[in-house]
């Protein structure tokens, strides 16, 4: 019998059941969010910023599922480039997610919240040093 965490399908019972860990559903939701175009990424805690310096993935990092009566509810913390529309985003994102978990498991979310957490502001170039005494060493000479 599967556990309380677990998310048991209706499915054909003579088969057997389906369940599905909420650790999936969570792992399926993070890697749909940082898909969206104008996401920078996900937020994480300690052990999962420890598991990617590993060289591994932690794709369930940010996203927090919870089981309630009326369905389930989502709740995603991102970090978002510099220069989107945030509230564009965190649509394309609540669309995407829905999409994502419908499609690859048949349930559906009755909540998604999207949290931004910040925006990312884009890197510039450092400029090399060079070009910046280069003026400095004609005056001199």
């Amino acid at each position: 019998m599967a556990d309380e965490k677990n998310l048991v399908l209706n499915a054909n019972q003579d088969l057997g059941e389906i369940v599905i860990a909420p650790e999936v559903i969570e792992v399926i939701i993070g890697i749909a969010a940082s898909k969206v175009e104008g996401v920078y990424g996900m937020r994480g805690t300690f052990a999962s910023n420890v598991t990617e310096l590993l060289g591994r993935a932690a794709h369930g990092k940010g996203v927090y599922l919870a089981n309630e009566e009326d369905g389930l509810k989502v709740d995603i913390y991102c970090y978002l480039e510099y220069g989107v529309s945030v509230p564009k985003v965190a649509m394309d994102m609540q669309e995407r997610v829905v999409q994502q978990v419908l499609f690859m498991t048949d349930i559906a979310l009755a909540e998604v919240n999207v949290h931004v957490v910040a925006v990312v502001p884009e890197k510039l170039e450092q400029p090399a040093l060079e070009e910046l005494f280069e003026d400095d060493e004609d005056e001199n000479e």
